[in-house]
């Protein structure tokens, strides 16, 4: 009796696929790379000392707000309202100042304490009943926005009184010396070098494994000619903006409570399975409240800024700042799900959106083109956010 013979099967040889993670860490530069360079051939002033600082001033407002809204990203939640929660709490300030004459400093506390207050409220009313948070802070959304018009009557709102410079408007019109700019960059340079000799002595001693050491002193070195790069051409215009300095403070500050505080890890922790971190007994409602709590100061901290850049509360302050933000953290690698994301994604997202807006203005984009580019580049985010995770 004949057999036909089986037919033959490929072997299932090892098949090799790209790390999303390593892919998105080549994609992002490249992409800022031909942002840069288009914008510098189409407009040759783009690479001026003048325009760099303006783009620091601009990248400290979005980066600012994207560092964080990474902290509800992380557990697996959003918020819609953080734009026009920068606009109220940046108006109520205003109104203190400009009407009331309240000192600039007593009045940015008090927005401060506000912006702690309702968002307090707002990451315990999620979580207490268990509601989306897309659903409570689109309705906050609304409530801020018209909140803010009410506070600033739909007028313009200066931030100083009689003309005079105040710790409020000095947010983003103050630049530190090009001599202190130097200073504070090489004792910067010197304490990341520091920490991270003595972090690659801990991790040896635990016997972890390290990179080469080539290979970190190249990374180390990279970093500090960035460092230098900046503070250089800032000093050929007036100095490092003060809001630059803010974003850093900003940044750091996040950085070390996402990456090295048992919060940071139950951040994560939520964001990846929230059940089996409820098993494992993490206070997960606490935790996001307390996400949402921080979340609320960096509005204001934000809002003071944006205001601040525009001179004055108007009804436009902290339009679509959002999804700026949000399109910032996942070009930069946070995953909308939860789980993932780091601070250095959403600075290197906040660049690009940054960029983007600050070329187009260099070449008088009508407001139309904006508006589509910003959603095309949303969009686009969230592809990459879906096609890397399937990966």
């Amino acid at each position: 009796m004949n057999t036909m013979p089986a037919l033959a099967t490929p072997s299932a040889g090892p098949r090799h696929r790209l790390d999303p993670t390593a892919v998105r860490e080549l994609t992002m530069p490249a992409m800022l790379a031909v942002i840069w360079v288009f914008f510098a051939l189409v407009s040759p002033q783009f690479l001026s000392a003048r325009n760099l600082s303006m783009l620091l001033i601009e990248l400290s407002i979005t980066a600012t707000l994207a560092v964080g809204i990474l902290l509800v990203l992380i557990p697996g939640h959003t918020d819609l309202s953080v734009g026009a929660g920068a606009g109220l709490l940046g108006g109520i300030a205003s109104v203190l100042v400009f009407r009331f004459g309240w000192p600039a400093p007593a009045a940015l506390l008090v927005s401060l304490i506000a912006g702690f207050l309702l968002y307090l409220g707002m990451g315990r009313f999620i979580v207490r009943y268990r509601i989306q948070a897309f659903i409570v802070t689109l309705g906050a959304m609304l409530a801020f926005r018209g909140g803010f018009w009410l506070v600033i009557r739909s007028v313009t709102t200066p931030v100083v009184r009689g003309g005079e410079s105040n710790l409020y408007s000095l947010l983003t019109t103050y630049y530190l010396p090009p001599a202190a700019g130097l200073i504070l960059a090489f004792l910067v340079m010197g304490v990341l070098a520091i920490v991270g000799f003595r972090g690659r002595q801990r991790r040896q001693s635990a016997g972890a494994l390290v990179e080469p050491a080539e290979l970190a002193f190249l990374k180390a070195f990279i970093g500090a000619q960035g460092i230098l790069l900046v503070v250089l051409i800032c000093n050929q215009y007036r100095g490092l903006p003060l809001s630059f300095l803010i974003l850093c403070a900003v940044a750091l500050s996040i950085h070390v409570v996402t990456q090295h505080t048992p919060f940071g890890r139950y951040l994560y922790a939520i964001g990846g399975n929230e059940e089996a971190a409820v098993v494992s007994g993490i206070p997960t409602q606490r935790t996001v409240t307390t996400a949402f709590l921080i979340l609320g100061g960096i509005v204001a901290v934000t809002g003071f800024m944006a205001t601040a850049y525009s001179g004055a509360s108007t009804t436009t302050v902290g339009d679509l700042m959002e999804l700026d933000a949000i399109a910032a953290c996942v070009i930069g690698g946070t995953s909308l799900k939860g789980g993932r994301g780091t601070v250095l994604g959403a600075l290197f997202g906040a660049l690009i959106m940054a960029s983007l807006l600050n070329g187009m203005t260099l070449l008088s984009v009508l407001p139309e083109t904006k508006y589509i580019v910003r959603g095309l580049v949303l969009v686009f985010a969230v592809w990459m956010d879906v096609t890397f995770r399937r990966r």
